[in-house]
């Protein structure tokens, strides 16, 4: 599982030119699955992302956490995280989880952090979306769980 986090001011997801996601201050992340993932990386990203402190506190320090902060979660699917480009020009998604155990694992993920007391906005699996980021700091991490 492999998640690139940005710590944003604000986020928002559109299908077909509607907003079907979006969050205030908080965490946009573009999450891939691979073969193997299962319960444990979920859980283990869930709890990872939901403890992280990004956010400054009075001495600009990045000391607070998204509860701390009143933030919320923007989760998008992006299995091009899995995609090589070592060779050739054009890469290989082969990496990349196929939908039917991707899906479950997203939906999985959600909940999870939504278990955590997370307020959980996203994007809908395998569509075409796009995606406003406005990365504060900018602060940007990639996180990964074999």
């Amino acid at each position: 599982m492999r998640v690139v986090l940005q710590r944003v001011s604000r986020a928002a997801v559109s299908i077909d030119g509607q907003v079907v996601g979006s969050i205030g201050i908080g965490f946009c992340l573009l999450v891939g699955f691979t073969h193997g993932d299962g319960k444990s990386q979920v859980e283990w990203m869930a709890d990872k992302v939901a403890g992280l402190r990004l956010f400054g506190d009075p001495e600009g320090k990045m000391n607070l956490g998204l509860d701390e902060v009143g933030g919320e979660v923007l989760v998008v699917s992006q299995f091009t995280l899995y995609g090589e480009a070592a060779k050739g020009r054009r890469p290989s998604f082969i990496a990349a989880a196929r939908a039917e155990s991707a899906v479950p694992l997203y939906e999985q993920f959600i909940a999870t952090l939504r278990s955590r007391g997370l307020i959980v906005a996203t994007g809908t699996f395998g569509a075409m979306m796009e995606v406003e980021i406005h990365n504060s700091g900018p602060v940007t991490l990639i996180l990964e769980r074999q």
